[in-house]
C-alpha cells in the first residue's frame, strides 16, 4: 500500500486540496476517488474527525455486522475505501437526505469502482473529486510562472519565466513516479516498489475487483503492450497483437475485455477522450480515445526502461506503431498529468483533437464549460518551429475565438510568446 503522502515527515500538498476545501466547507459528502497510492488517504485524513477503514479486516467485519456503524463519530465521517463495502454508499446516501443542509459531514475514499454498483448514484448528494498522481508542480520540479487557468481566461496573459530544468530531469520524473509514497527512492528500492505495485494490480486487485486471473503472465503482458502505445490511439487490436507478438493464436476481444474494464475500474488505465466540440466548427473527427496509465512510472517500468534507456532512445517493450521515441510519448504522458490536475482546478475538461484520416493532431484540449478551449501541444524539442504549430494554426483557422490560446509545451529553458500569439511553456514552467 502507498498510503504514506510524506516526504521527510511534510504533507505534499496537492492542486485538488483547494478544491476540496471549497467543496466540504459548503457540502454534505464527498467522494475522493483514484488509483491505489495517489494520495487519497493522506489527504482526507487532514479534513476528517472520525475514520472508519474498510480495508483492514477488523474493522470491516464490524462493518459488515452494523454497517450503519459507519456513520457515527464526529464529522466529518471518513470511510475509507468504500467500495469495499458498497452498501456504504447507500447509507451516507441516506443520512444526508435526513439531515440536508450540514455541510462537511462524510468523506469517503475509494480505489476501484465496485462490480456492483450502489442502488443510487449519489446525485446531489455525493460529489465525487478525481485524484491523479503528482504533478511536476507537486513534485517541486521548477516554479511554475505560467497558470492554465490564466490561459483559460482567454485575455492571451504574458508567458514568461526560465528553468534550469532539462530533458534527463524529465527522464528522471517519468521513471520517478508520482506516487507520493514513492517520492526520494531510487535504484532497486524505487523498481522494487513499482514491481510490487504491478503485481498487486494482477494479483489482488483484479479478484478484490470482482475478476480472477486465470494467466498472470498473460495479464501483464498485455499491460505492457498497453503501455507500448503510451500517447497513441493504437486500436485494441493492435494492442492485442503486440501482446502476443509471435504467436499464432490471438485471444478475441471478449477474452480481453475483462481486463480493459478491470483496469478502468482501479483507475490505472487513465485514456484521454476525444474532443467532439459542441458547436459544428469540425466535421470527420476520430473518436478513439489516446491511451495512457495513471502514472508514466509505471508504464516505463513495464516495459523494462529506466530513464538512461529512455535518453539513449533504445527500444523498450513490445512492437507496437508510434510516432517517434518512447521517451516522447512517455513525456506527453507526463504533461498530460499535469495539464488534466490543472484543468479540473480550473472546472475544464481535458481531451485530445485527431481527424478521421489523422492528417491533423493536437495533443490536448481543454475546455471550459461554454464550449471555447485552450490547445496543447506536446513536443520533446527545446526549440520549436513553424512546422511544430501548423495543426494549432490550422485549429484557430476553424474555430477562430473560440480558441481561447494555443501552447507548445517543451523540454527547453525560456517561456515565450512567439510572434504569431503561440505561448512556448517548458513543463517545468506550467502549473495551476
Amino acid at each position: 500500500m502507498l498510503l504514506k503522502h510524506q516526504v521527510d515527515g511534510a504533507y505534499i500538498r496537492r492542486v485538488v486540496d483547494d478544491e476540496l476545501e471549497e467543496l466540504v466547507a459548503g457540502l454534505p459528502a464527498v467522494a475522493i476517488e483514484g488509483a491505489k497510492g495517489v494520495g487519497k488517504t493522506a489527504t482526507a485524513l487532514r479534513r476528517a474527525a472520525t475514520v472508519h477503514r474498510l480495508d483492514d479486516p477488523a474493522e470491516w467485519n464490524i462493518a459488515v455486522a452494523d454497517p450503519r456503524r459507519l456513520l457515527l463519530g464526529p464529522p466529518p465521517v471518513l470511510i475509507d475505501e468504500w467500495q469495499r463495502l458498497v452498501e456504504s454508499w447507500d447509507l451516507v446516501r441516506r443520512a444526508v437526505d435526513e439531515q440536508p443542509g450540514r455541510p462537511g459531514s462524510f468523506l469517503l475514499t475509494g480505489s476501484a469502482a465496485p462490480l456492483e454498483m450502489p442502488t443510487h448514484s449519489g446525485a446531489g448528494r455525493i460529489v465525487t473529486v478525481r485524484m491523479r498522481p503528482l504533478t511536476l508542480a507537486e513534485r517541486g520540479v521548477g516554479k511554475p510562472t505560467v497558470s492554465l487557468q490564466g490561459l483559460l481566461t482567454g485575455k492571451r496573459p504574458p508567458v514568461e519565466g526560465n528553468t534550469a530544468v532539462g530533458l534527463e530531469d524529465y527522464a528522471r520524473e517519468i521513471v520517478a513516479s508520482g506516487f507520493p509514497g514513492l517520492r526520494g527512492l531510487t535504484g532497486r528500492m524505487l523498481r522494487a516498489q513499482l514491481d510490487g505495485y504491478l503485481e498487486r494490480v494482477v494479483e489482488r486487485d483484479f479478484e478484490e475487483a470482482g475478476h480472477r486471473v486465470r494467466r498472470p503472465a498473460t495479464l501483464r503482458r498485455w499491460m505492457a503492450a498497453y503501455a507500448a502505445a503510451s500517447s497513441t490511439t493504437s486500436s485494441y487490436e493492435a494492442i492485442r497483437d503486440a501482446a502476443t507478438s509471435g504467436r499464432a493464436e490471438k485471444p478475441s476481444r471478449g477474452a480481453t475485455g475483462p481486463y480493459i474494464d478491470t483496469l478502468e475500474r482501479l483507475w490505472i488505465l487513465d485514456a484521454v477522450p476525444a474532443w467532439l466540440p459542441t458547436r459544428n466548427h469540425l466535421r470527420r473527427l476520430s473518436a478513439p480515445p489516446k491511451h495512457q496509465l495513471v502514472d508514466p512510472a509505471l508504464a516505463a517500468r513495464l516495459l523494462g526502461v529506466g530513464a538512461e534507456a529512455l535518453l539513449e532512445a533504445r527500444p523498450g517493450g513490445l512492437p507496437l506503431q508510434r510516432d517517434g521515441t518512447l521517451l516522447g510519448a512517455l513525456f506527453e504522458s507526463l504533461v498530460t498529468l499535469g495539464i488534466r490536475v490543472y484543468a479540473q482546478a480550473a472546472e475544464a475538461r481535458t481531451s485530445h483533437l485527431r481527424t478521421a484520416a489523422g492528417e491533423r493532431e493536437v495533443d490536448l484540449i481543454v475546455e471550459r464549460a461554454d464550449g471555447r478551449v485552450v490547445a496543447i501541444e506536446v513536443k520533446l524539442a527545446r526549440t520549436i518551429s513553424d512546422t511544430d504549430v501548423r495543426h494549432l494554426r490550422w485549429l484557430h483557422d476553424r474555430i477562430g475565438d473560440d480558441l481561447l490560446d494555443a501552447v507548445i509545451v517543451t523540454t527547453g529553458q525560456d517561456a515565450y510568446r512567439r510572434r504569431d500569439g503561440i505561448a512556448v511553456v517548458p513543463a517545468a514552467l506550467l502549473g495551476p
